[in-house]
């Protein structure tokens, strides 16, 4: 799960690295042919927000970050419609992941 959210906070913090985008800095859109995914990324402020799909297999997913000071609020929904969440501290990472498995792991 945390390689999937390392993931996921990776994708939505590059801009044009791996697939097609067009737009700005704070929206776009990208597409990746090979894979068939594309996504939406929206920055407001400290809050990001992510919706994909898949044309090949109409699976969709989304995310959403929302900062405050120094700690970060992620949600969820993976392509099978499972919601998962985490939250990160200077402290230690925590949430549910998308099979209902809750996790901690310190950040030391």
């Amino acid at each position: 799960m945390k390689l999937n959210l390392i993931a996921l906070t990776l994708l939505m913090s590059t801009n044009q690295a791996f697939a097609n985008c067009i737009g700005t800095d704070n929206f776009y859109t990208c597409y990746d042919a090979p894979s068939g995914n594309s996504y939406s990324v929206n920055k407001i402020g400290k809050s990001t927000y992510m919706d994909g799909s898949n044309i090949g297999t109409g699976s969709r997913w989304s995310q959403e970050s929302h900062t405050y000071g120094s700690t970060t609020n992620i949600y969820g929904r993976s392509s099978d419609g499972s919601a998962w969440n985490s939250t990160i501290t200077p402290y230690a990472t925590y949430g549910t992941d998308s099979d209902g498995n809750s996790f901690y792991e310190p950040n030391w």
